[in-house]
């Protein structure tokens, strides 16, 4: 409930006042609502941290949204009262300072962004040849491996074609000595 009246009279009412002073270009609640604007923002700002804090202080909520309401109120002034007494202020002494810092903020995060940029390129890069190599050094063997199996099913259907000096490995546990001594005797019984 307190979630939606403060969607409703935050955002949504001075939003659609806000639309009316543009349409009708009423320098004077222009003007108005552009203080209410950055107030809204400040407090906004302020309340991401204060309801880490504060939430546990009964009627913590409640507070919250009568503030908005008094600086909507066209009695009170709220908006007005605090954009003139303490945010003008501050912000004209501060202002060089401030667009000082914003500007190095926004070149140092150019700056990031482009060294960031650069290494997730290098390590994309690395990956997508990581990836081939193994890639290609998966699908050799696996050709190796058939070609093996080959060679093998050949040797056993006639000894005669594989000379006696191939050694043919397999995934079988057969050794080169049974098969110097199948291909031995095959050409020792010939002899005799």
């Amino acid at each position: 409930y307190l979630f939606f009246s403060r969607l409703i009279f935050g955002t949504l009412y001075p939003a659609y006042y806000s639309y009316k002073a543009v349409k009708s270009k009423d320098i004077k609640e222009y003007v108005k609502w552009m203080m209410y604007w950055i107030i809204f923002a400040l407090f906004t700002t302020a309340e991401t941290f204060t309801d880490i804090f504060l939430c546990w202080f009964p009627f913590y909520y409640e507070l919250k949204i009568a503030f908005v309401a008094w600086l909507l109120s066209p009695y009170t002034k709220g908006s007005s009262l605090l954009y003139r007494k303490f945010v003008h202020p501050t912000l004209s002494s501060k202002e060089k300072e401030i667009d000082d810092c914003l500007i190095q903020a926004k070149d140092r995060s150019y700056d990031a962004l482009v060294h960031f940029g650069k290494r997730g390129l290098n390590v994309a890069a690395t990956a997508a040849v990581m990836a081939a190599s193994k890639g290609q050094g998966a699908l050799s063997e696996r050709l190796r491996s058939f070609s093996m199996q080959d060679l093998s099913t050949i040797r056993g259907d006639s000894s005669s074609t594989v000379p006696p000096s191939v050694t043919v490995r397999t995934s079988s546990k057969q050794s080169q000595p049974k098969t110097s001594r199948s291909a031995s005797e095959g050409t020792g019984s010939s002899g005799k």
